[in-house]
């Protein structure tokens, strides 16, 4: 891994135990295999961190705004940005709708029905990255990858289950 992608990495992600309620041990489990999946590849920098990272990232939601506190690997803070979730709520609920057809597709329908469940589920995760890599332009350089292991985490992170 060169140097570069080392400075524009984030290390590790965590959430702020006083923002996301515990669940069921089956979404603890998803919300971990998010953070997994995250840690595991992405290009994350903020936007004029001549510094660079790599980079500690905490979320939280403060006041309906989803809170990205960044640091660097050694806890020097970075900066902090808040996003509003009211663009996301929409899509959210879509996406958790066509999940649902999804599974109770998986038990009932052809294999071609299920594939075409799955495009359209697809589709929409695809365009719930697509809004957040736009609602972080300028303040978090991320690439697709990325923003759409980011919207899997808030996914997870509304998932009531």
């Amino acid at each position: 891994m060169s140097e570069q992608s080392i400075n524009k990495k984030l290390v590790d992600v965590s959430l702020d135990g006083d923002s996301f309620e515990r669940s069921r041990p089956d979404i603890e489990h998803e919300r971990a295999v998010a953070i997994f999946d995250l840690i595991e590849e992405n290009a994350f920098a903020p936007v004029g961190d001549e510094k660079g990272g790599p980079y500690k990232l905490v979320l939280s939601v403060v006041e309906k705004r989803l809170v990205f506190n960044i640091t660097r690997e050694d806890d020097e803070p970075v900066i902090t940005h808040a996003l509003s979730l009211s663009p996301f709520k929409k899509i959210i609920k879509d996406y958790f709708l066509i999940c649902e057809s999804y599974y109770e597709a998986i038990r009932t329908l052809s294999p071609a029905q299920i594939e075409a469940i799955d495009m359209g589920r697809r589709g929409i995760h695809n365009e719930g990255s697509e809004i957040l890599q736009d609602r972080l332009n300028g303040k978090i350089e991320i690439d697709f990858t990325t923003a759409r292991r980011l919207f899997t985490l808030i996914c997870v992170l509304h998932w009531r289950g």
